[in-house]
């Protein structure tokens, strides 16, 4: 019942005092109800006729008096005095018609009252007990009385099943942990010239890209006892709680060194204590007790502790310093041979037709994650399931990518030929300033069915390269590809929709980036007026210029949408018979490939120019 042994005597010795404290009560509450008299009193009594019976024992006579004032049995007061042998007692009881009688001793009588007075309290007493330890324990984490236990999970070699091998897109990162990794295996080689191992190494970035896997990569490699646990796993409600698993942590990585400890999301202690008035002390107490643990253990012992957290600039600074974590890694978002190598990996166990390209694949995800390629390699072996194949196909892939992207197609909704209309030339539109501009991306496919996040179509362009860097005139002319949609129903409807939200929002983001932090603006020049805060979450920015500035760049911002919006009108007035054809065709198949657009486009430029 009990798990903790070491507890037992402690918890016999409290019920065993319990138990006697409530028979010592049961038996105060009984003799309560009990009177002690003389002798004479009792036979003055019986002359007057006072008594309903009494009991005869070897030492007492038990009094039970007639009822007075119709009180209850329950509140009936009881007598008793010693037995004299009066010879005369029992003739005298008969004649005044006084029921008498003499207790029969039972010898079953002492074993069930033990039980129920001794036995029965205390088997109640302890499985009560019981009850509460294993309640509180599942409420606080590893028993009521173990409170500053560490409840981190420990791997060993075969349970983390993770190697290097199973990590892809993460080349330099796995780089700077496999001289850990040699370390713990090989320790004399590093110590035979004087090297020490580093006491801890820092997971950076985006969510989804990997840390956790790398962590656990890095423990199977080095076929040691991995201790894995959150950070929000040390803070708990009461005071000091958190410090002292830090010390139970590392008390039992000791122990079992050489070993890992990974602490994922370590901004849940780590925050910086600079300027936090008014702070969590808890937290704090925590974060101290972790510093000191880390300054404090001999790291040629092979305890090596890795961390992951995707917001480095809220951490403490004396948690950055070297002899902590002397290892800034950065995992970041895969480019493109690392997303072609996460899509093997992933795919390793589909069965996939000889026809899939995942380089194809790859170049339509720039911006995924490891989290996210993974993910769309599973919809689609589920989509070619859903079709009755056993084979993953390339539109399997792509059609998974955009229900990442943009959800499921919306198939019970039924759009009025108008509203078909307006989003076809809308597509159109994208797609015509797209195809007509130089440094801009070809066109994959244009689609007016909904889907489920809210787009009522969408034209998907595929790079037909990784880019790190973007010009000037890039983003200018993806400016005008975003904000032809609306100069396509502005100029074919001589009206507008909110369909163009997104589109708006979009090219209004990459005008300010111009302006503010990419020094693109002939007004401003090279002056940074944003900043990034969390890069590696919503990436949001945070102004650093006055509001007499931030009003003038909101003007430059204005005076680019605009000059953009005017370049998209006229890219679209030249290419009125293009932008219908192909509009047409578009609301009749809802549905078309970037190779079926650009023949429509092209068989129409050279019938212009044949006429020209």
């Amino acid at each position: 019942m009990l798990k903790n042994k070491k507890g037992l005597p402690q918890f016999l010795t409290v019920a065993v005092i319990i138990t006697i404290l409530i028979n010592i009560v049961i038996y105060f509450v009984s003799q309560s109800n009990y009177k002690q008299i003389d002798y004479s009193e009792f036979l003055t009594m019986v002359n007057n006729k006072q008594i309903e019976s009494v009991e005869i024992d070897s030492d007492r006579l038990v009094i039970t008096p007639k009822n007075e004032d119709n009180a209850s049995a329950l509140n009936k007061k009881l007598y008793y005095t010693g037995n004299l042998d009066y010879p005369q007692l029992v003739d005298k009881l008969y004649n005044a018609d006084i029921k008498f009688t003499t207790p029969v001793k039972n010898t079953r009588l002492p074993i069930i009252s033990f039980l129920l007075s001794w036995i029965l309290p205390f088997a109640l007493f302890y499985f009560l007990g019981n009850f509460l330890m294993k309640s509180m324990g599942n409420k606080l984490g590893g028993g009521a009385m173990s409170f500053g236990k560490s409840n981190a999970k420990v791997y060993v070699e075969k349970t983390t099943g993770v190697s290097f091998k199973d990590v892809a897109g993460q080349e330099e990162a796995k780089e700077s942990l496999k001289e850990i990794v040699d370390f713990l295996h090989k320790p004399e080689r590093y110590t035979k010239i004087g090297a020490k191992l580093p006491k801890g190494a820092l997971l950076v970035g985006p969510p989804g890209t990997g840390k956790t896997l790398l962590a656990k990569a890095v423990a199977g490699e080095a076929k040691v006892p991995f201790f894995s646990l959150s950070g929000s796993g040390f803070v708990e409600m009461f005071v000091g709680v958190g410090a002292s698993r830090v010390r139970d942590l590392f008390s039992q990585a000791e122990k079992q060194a050489p070993c890992i400890i990974f602490i994922d999301e370590i901004d849940a202690i780590g925050k910086s204590r600079d300027g936090n008035i008014g702070g969590n002390d808890e937290r704090e107490q925590t974060l101290n007790q972790l510093l000191a643990e880390m300054d404090g253990f001999d790291s040629s012992k092979g305890v090596v502790i890795l961390a992951a957290t995707n917001r480095p600039e809220v951490l403490d600074k004396a948690l950055l310093r070297p002899g902590r974590f002397d290892r800034r890694v950065i995992v970041d978002k895969p480019d493109l041979k690392g997303r072609e190598n996460i899509l093997k990996v992933h795919s390793k166990n589909i069965i996939m037709d000889e026809s899939v390209k995942l380089n194809d694949i790859a170049l339509a995800t720039a911006g995924a994650v490891g989290a996210d390629l993974a993910n769309m390699v599973n919809e689609a072996a589920l989509r070619a399931v859903r079709m009755g194949r056993d084979k993953v196909k390339q539109e399997d892939l792509f059609e998974a990518v955009e229900t990442i992207i943009a959800g499921k197609e919306k198939k019970d909704r039924v759009m009025s030929e108008n509203e078909k209309n307006i989003v076809a030339f809308h597509e159109v539109g994208h797609a015509l300033a797209s195809a007509l501009q130089k440094k801009t991306q070809p066109v994959h496919k244009i689609t007016i069915v909904p889907r489920t996040m809210g787009a009522l179509g969408y034209t998907m362009q595929m790079p037909e390269e990784e880019k790190y860097l973007m010009t000037k005139e890039e983003i200018l002319e993806q400016i005008v590809v975003l904000l032809a949609g609306r100069a396509a129903e502005d100029l074919v409807f001589n009206e507008v929709t909110t369909g163009a939200s997104n589109d708006i929002e979009r090219a209004t983001s990459l005008a300010r980036q111009m302006v503010t932090m990419y020094g693109m603006s002939d007004k401003f020049g090279m002056i940074g007026l944003e900043s990034i805060q969390n890069r590696y979450l919503d990436g949001r920015p945070v102004r650093n210029c006055s509001d007499e500035i931030s009003a003038e760049v909101d003007r430059e911002v204005i005076n680019i949408i605009n000059k953009a919006y005017e370049k998209a009108k006229e890219l679209l007035k030249s290419n009125m018979e293009a932008l219908g054809k192909i509009s047409s065709h578009l609301i009749f198949k809802e549905t078309i490939m970037g190779e079926e657009f650009m023949e429509i486009l092209n068989s129409v430029q050279n019938k212009e120019l044949a006429n020209a």
